[in-house]
């Protein structure tokens, strides 16, 4: 028996295969059980994805190429298009598909900044793109990491955004001297002398989706100080005392997480880049410990009531958050 199948307490599979959530069903066919993409039942997964559940009933509310009033893609929490986008690409959505296509044509066009390629929370009074001092590191590495998702990795403006990330992401740990100039001038709680922790998280979830053979020395370099970083805290804890937790809310394990993180989110991201470290075991034991006697895992925490539609129900057995644990345990176990 695999290490990591003798850490549960039961065997929530045909749970997760269930034809309701078409999107868990891909996941855990594919990664979980390690089907290939020309498997007959993972290609009906994959199809079902845009006909059943969450992403067809969040395609239905779009107006034309977007689904906010003007400009406030960000802003209308969390029903704008930059919130709609990362929902979609967490549940596997088709980047073929020409609402999806308008709607990432329609962010790059209003919310990437023209002169650096981040991406920001304004867009322009003349309508050129993003505005320049609206430019944040959690904003950009979700909309490159949701574009990557979609087929936009050999587009020269996501090209750009990476750019953006490996020149400008910093991973200062409370000691450095508070940087100067743009874009670290204008936000403390981005760039102050401790860096942003979902800043650090969503632009490293940006850069472990290139694929390995087209991440160039900067990208290899920004990786390597992002996941050092992460380790320093444990994941979740403060590196300068190690006996307390960072925030409490990064215990609770939420989906989808939007510019928030958690412990599954950030062990995710650490064990698809290969790395297997003591300093990530304490948050892994918890996760395994989170499971119940049916060997799933519930929802603690969501952002329900203000997304188009509910996305399972808090405090109950979560799918999504069975499929990553059980993902986190075996990647992190088989490595």
């Amino acid at each position: 028996m695999a290490e990591w199948k003798k850490l549960m307490e039961a065997d929530p599979i045909e749970w997760l295969l269930e034809e309701s959530n078409p999107s868990v069903r891909y996941l855990t066919l594919t990664k979980i059980l390690d089907k290939r993409e020309t498997n007959t039942e993972v290609k009906r997964a994959k199809a079902d994805i845009m006909r059943i559940g969450v992403v067809p009933k969040i395609l239905s509310k779009i107006k034309e190429k977007n689904w906010n009033s003007p400009g406030r893609f960000y802003r209308d929490k969390y029903k704008g298009t930059v919130w709609q986008l990362i929902i979609l690409a967490e549940h596997e959505a088709d980047g073929d598909n020409p609402q999806i296509h308008a709607a990432c044509e329609y962010i790059i066009n209003n919310s990437q900044d023209p002169d650096s390629f981040g991406f920001s929370y304004d867009q322009r009074a003349d309508g050129s793109g993003g505005r320049h001092n609206g430019v944040i590191p959690c904003l950009t590495g979700n909309m490159i990491w949701s574009l990557l998702k979609f087929g936009y990795l050999g587009d020269e403006r996501v090209k750009n955004g990476i750019d953006w990330i490996t020149r400008y992401q910093r991973f200062d740990d409370g000691s450095a001297k508070k940087p100067t100039g743009w874009p670290y001038d204008r936000f403390e709680m981005c760039w102050g002398t401790h860096s942003c922790h979902m800043g650090v998280i969503k632009t490293l979830k940006a850069l472990s989706a290139i694929p390995q053979k087209q991440r160039d020395i900067d990208i290899k370099n920004t990786i390597k100080n992002a996941c050092e970083y992460i380790l320093a805290h444990n994941i979740y804890k403060q590196s300068h005392d190690l006996g307390k937790v960072s925030k409490p809310g990064w215990l609770k394990l939420q989906f989808p997480l939007m510019y928030q993180t958690d412990i599954l989110e950030i062990a995710g991201i650490l064990v698809e880049l290969g790395i297997k470290d003591d300093r990530m075991k304490d948050a892994v034991d918890i996760i395994a410990f989170k499971q119940n006697e049916m060997g799933k895992w519930n929802l603690e925490a969501t952002f329900n009531g203000r997304f188009w539609t509910s996305i399972e129900k808090k405090g109950t057995p979560s799918k999504w958050i069975t499929y990553r644990a059980l993902r986190v345990l075996k990647k992190y176990y088989e490595q």
